[in-house]
């Protein structure tokens, strides 16, 4: 059987590589003559912006040399040469942690800023510090050394001092409870423009909230511990070494001395003070001053064993009515 592609084969003249040295050639030739009028390369030696003065990459966080991962935090799709650009503010995410920071916070290379917690600007944030997932540390805000901050906590108007232990949840620094009544019938808010100041070594449990002062700034004084869930109005001052349980309630303006100690559920009204070394037993509610140390309870609060008189005799009277 005869080939069908031989006649094919017969016309196809076969491709000679030699052909089309000489064009090759000629390419070459071309090629070479233009790498020749340009200049050798030249290796630059990498360049360090210092940290005090900015750069093209903008103004960094002043108290660290620890270089950061540039990340954009986006609410629009504005961005520029520096970054994105929040609010005209521009975040960059610190390297240790995953969190965010705003460019002019002063941040110690130490410090831990966990993945979805944000630095605002101009607060500062000591050696060792930890902030936990969620936090939201607020403009102008200073942390001290060595303090470990929960989940979702919220700082803002406030300084923190060194090793203090806030718990997840906890709210410093917001507006307190103040309003009045004007010529008009309505209900007017009072200014609430001064901060919150926790002590060294204090330790503060979840969701418990601490307002900001409206004529002079709330103090928590050092080494005192806070439970859960309590509330802690404008203006007030605790002393050092102070326990407070969960639930307790103070309102605004109250005077605590050092070492008190409330049991749970304890309130206490506004404007009143209560002396150093006086302990409140549980759901006690104190609506006078206290002046002298010792033990109280009931309510109004009085001293321990009146209290427990008024117990016993309520239940004298509730037995001699039964029978």
């Amino acid at each position: 059987m005869p080939n069908p592609y031989s006649r094919f084969a017969q016309k196809t003249k076969p491709f000679h590589f030699l052909a089309v040295l000489p064009l090759i050639s000629v390419v070459m030739a071309v090629t070479l003559k233009r790498l020749s009028t340009v200049g050798p390369f030249k290796i630059f030696p990498r360049q360090s912006f210092p940290l005090s003065s900015p750069s093209r990459f903008g103004t960094l966080y002043n108290c660290s040399e620890f270089s950061t991962q540039r990340t954009t935090l986006r609410t629009n799709s504005v961005e520029s040469e520096n970054g994105a650009e929040v609010g005209g503010q521009e975040f960059l995410k610190w390297q240790n942690g995953g969190g965010h920071f705003h460019k002019s916070a002063c941040i110690d290379p130490t410090a831990v800023i966990e993945i979805g917690a944000v630095v605002h600007s101009k607060s500062v944030l000591g050696a060792n510090v930890c902030v936990g997932s969620g936090t939201v540390v607020g403009p102008c805000v200073t942390v001290g050394q060595f303090t470990k901050i929960g989940y979702n906590a919220a700082f803002s108007n406030c300084r923190v001092g060194d090793s203090c232990v806030i718990h997840n949840g906890v709210c410093i620094g917001q507006d307190g409870f103040g309003f009045f009544i004007d010529e008009d019938g309505n209900m007017v808010k009072k200014p609430q423009m001064l901060n919150v100041r926790i002590g060294n070594h204090v330790e503060i449990g979840a969701n418990t909230c601490i307002d900001r002062g409206s004529w002079r700034d709330t103090v928590i004084g050092d080494h005192s511990k806070i439970d859960n869930l309590v509330q802690v109005g404008h203006n007030v001052i605790i002393g050092k070494s102070c326990m407070l349980c969960g639930q307790v309630g103070i309102a605004g303006s109250v005077m605590i001395g050092d070492y008190v100690v409330l049991g749970g559920r304890v309130a206490v009204r506004d404007h009143v003070s209560i002396a150093s070394k006086v302990r409140l037993a549980a759901k006690s509610c104190v609506i006078k001053d206290i002046n002298e140390p010792g033990d109280y309870g009931g309510f109004p609060a009085v001293p321990i064993h009146v209290w427990r008189r008024q117990i016993a005799i309520q239940l004298q009277g509730s037995n001699r009515g039964k029978s």
